[in-house]
Order: structure tokens, then sequence, then C-alpha cells
């Protein structure tokens, strides 16, 4: 059983946490189905208020940074919030200690700018938002990868933006569980892609 845990804060990117979110908890009810142990799939926020996204969706998180499970995988998102979290060092320190015991660390679109600014993404080779980019290739030690839709180094996985992220979540299914049951979820979310996910990447 996985546990994961995606963070949200005030102006994310709705599809950002959204799309993983489908793919990670599709998975988790496929397993329930064929007789599997379920996955827990949770939200997590600063504090326990109503989360306001950025296109106005609401979201009431399950847990704060302060009272959540342990996780084996930490999705951070993007969105325009993520101008003002970068400099919130109550939640770069969470997210920094978090990832350390975390099997992946993950990003979608700007949330790359939090993974670098928290620690975990530092020095690696990552992927964005084609609009913010080159202000992620700023610093000197990441290598900023454009022409693929998410990028792997290590244990940490990014993706560029918005709908990259249901993509990655894919991949990462495949990982964790295998390539039968990813494939299995974008059959059931109906997600068809061009190319159709693939295993190899």
């Amino acid at each position: 059983m996985t546990t994961f845990g995606l963070l949200i804060f005030p102006d994310v990117e709705e599809l950002d946490f959204v799309g993983p979110w489908e793919v990670f908890t599709a998975s988790s009810m496929l397993n329930g189905i064929e007789g599997r142990p379920a996955d827990t799939v949770i939200t997590i926020a600063e504090h326990f208020d109503p989360v306001r996204c950025a296109k106005g969706l609401r979201v009431l998180p399950d847990h704060t940074i302060d009272d959540h499970p342990d996780l084996d995988l930490l999705l951070v998102p993007g969105g325009q919030g993520t101008r003002s979290e970068q400099h919130n060092q109550r939640l770069l320190s969470w997210i920094s200690s978090v990832s350390a015991n975390c099997t992946w660390v993950t990003s979608v679109c700007t949330g790359a700018l939090l993974l670098y600014a928290a620690g975990p993404g530092q020095g690696k080779r990552m992927a964005t938002h084609w609009g913010f980019a080159d202000t992620l290739a700023e610093h000197d030690d990441i290598e900023v990868v454009n022409d693929f839709r998410w990028v792997r180094d290590g244990n940490v996985v990014s993706s560029q933006g918005v709908s990259a992220g249901i993509d990655m979540a894919l991949w990462l299914v495949g990982q964790i569980e295998s390539p039968t049951q990813a494939r299995a979820v974008q059959r059931w979310i109906q997600y068809e892609p061009a190319p159709p996910y693939q295993a190899e990447v």
C-alpha cells in the first residue's frame, strides 16, 4: 500500500493536483476491485482552512503539514501561488523534511520552483511549464528539460505544465505497481494521449 500526499496551497493550479489525484485514486480503486490493498491518497495544506485554487475551486485539505501520515510519495503542484510560497520558509522546511523520507518526490508545472527552493530539486534535471523554463534555468545547477512532458532524476520526478502531471502520474503508477496497472488506469479514466502510456520512458 502506498500513501500519496498532494500538497495544496492558495492559488494552486487545479489540474496540477486533481489530474494526478484522479490517476492515483483510480489505481487504488482498481487495487480494491482486484482484492489488493487500497492506497491512501490525501491532500495536505499548511492549515485546515479551505484552499482557494487559481481558478476559484475551493478545497478542504485532508491533513495539515503538522498532522499527516508518513508519505511514500509527495506531489508539489504549481500555479500562481508558487510565486509567494517559494518564500514561505515554514512550507519549504516541511517539503525538505518530508522529501528525505519519501520514495518519490514529484512536481507539476511551477511546483519545480518549490522543489528547488526547498532543496530536493537542486542539482537535478527538471521539467516545468514552458513559460517558466527560463526562470528555472536561472539556477546554474539545474538542467531544464524542455522536450519531454516529465523527467526523472533519481527519485525526483518533475513534469511540464498542468495536463503533463497526468502523464507523470501514470508513469509513477507503472513504477509503483506495474505497467499493466498504469495501462488499466489510463483505460479506466479514458485518457488517450499521443503517444499512449510508455513504460520504457
